[in-house]
């Protein structure tokens, strides 16, 4: 019964760390657009997220509607909230030629707004409209799919046409070619006449995008509140990080990676150790993020894996 036991908990282990590695890999795409483009690590990018948990739990308690149908508008609140930042905030200072801390510490800043709108959204829904606002989560009305949790079903999904959607957009339109010539020589795409402004703000509505998607979704798996965004900023820069923070691709797998260690090494240390061990999970992305900054600082997509194949062969 022992063992039983411990194979259904290593399965319900497998089954979050699917999806909070789906969920992170957009993210963590997210993230790495924008430093793409702007060259800053934008820490407002979790709350771009948690706006849309809360619009989340809008749809479901106040009208009813289920959170995958939230998808669209979550994109676009999201992808608006971001273009807001880069078009508000950060291009009058890059115009102005602000360094690298200044456009730091203005994320800071614009992420500090951004919290002080998530309270007062959360309180007005918890005052006016009686919903619990603090520490909630939404999973029992997830659908079934196979038998299975939606969620686990469609995260994956979801992750893997971003990725697709992203790769034949950069590769295959003309808009997406100019997009990645802006983003690798800014100065020789302008002088071919490419609008260097229109690529930067539209990257930052996909990037502002992919976690709004996430962030509508994010009831449906976890416990939220306020400042999960600040909480998932570990997770988000570590899979970035392990990434390649000039990759877009190496995103995804940055965030496979961090998801698959976070959920897992946490799961079983707590099951070896005991559950003390829960509280310290983000020490886990910490350390992958240290040891791919002290010996592979260009993360995996850095990595020559054909001549270190050679090496061990």
């Amino acid at each position: 019964m022992r063992r039983q036991g411990r194979i259904g908990l290593s399965l319900l282990l497998v089954k979050d760390a699917v999806i909070f590695s789906s969920l992170l890999m957009m993210l963590s795409a997210g993230l790495t657009l924008t430093y793409m483009t702007t060259r800053v690590p934008n820490f407002a990018h979790g709350d771009f997220a948690t706006l849309n948990v809360y619009a989340s739990l809008a749809l479901v308690r106040l009208f009813n509607i289920s959170p995958y149908l939230g998808t669209i508008p979550a994109f676009m609140l999201g992808g608006v909230v971001a273009l807001v930042l880069y078009l508000a905030v950060l291009k009058p200072l890059m115009d102005r030629g602000a360094n690298y801390v200044t456009l730091m510490i203005a994320t800071i800043a614009y992420d500090m707004i951004l919290i002080s709108l998530i309270n007062i959204s959360a309180d007005y829904l918890n005052r006016v409209h009686k919903l619990i606002t603090r520490l909630f989560q939404l999973r029992g009305f997830d659908v079934e799919v196979f038998g299975q949790p939606g969620l686990f079903v469609i995260a994956p999904i979801l992750a893997f046409a971003m990725i697709t959607s992203l790769y034949f957009f950069l590769n295959k339109t003309k808009f997406g070619v100019a997009m990645r010539a802006a983003i690798e020589n800014p100065s020789l795409a302008e002088v071919v006449g490419i609008n260097i402004n229109l690529t930067y703000a539209i990257s930052w509505f996909i990037s502002g995008g992919l976690a709004g998607v996430v962030g509508v979704l994010m009831p449906l798996y976890m416990t939220c509140n306020p400042d999960i965004g600040i909480r998932l900023l570990i997770s988000i820069f570590a899979a970035s990080i392990l990434g390649g923070l000039s990759n877009i691709y190496g995103a995804f797998l940055g965030g496979a990676v961090i998801g698959l260690a976070e959920v897992l090494g946490t799961g079983y240390l707590s099951m070896s150790l005991g559950p003390w061990i829960v509280p310290y999970r983000p020490v886990i992305p910490l350390i992958i993020m240290m040891l791919t900054l002290l010996f592979a600082p260009r993360g995996l997509a850095g990595i020559n894996w054909k001549r270190l194949m050679g090496k061990v062969g």
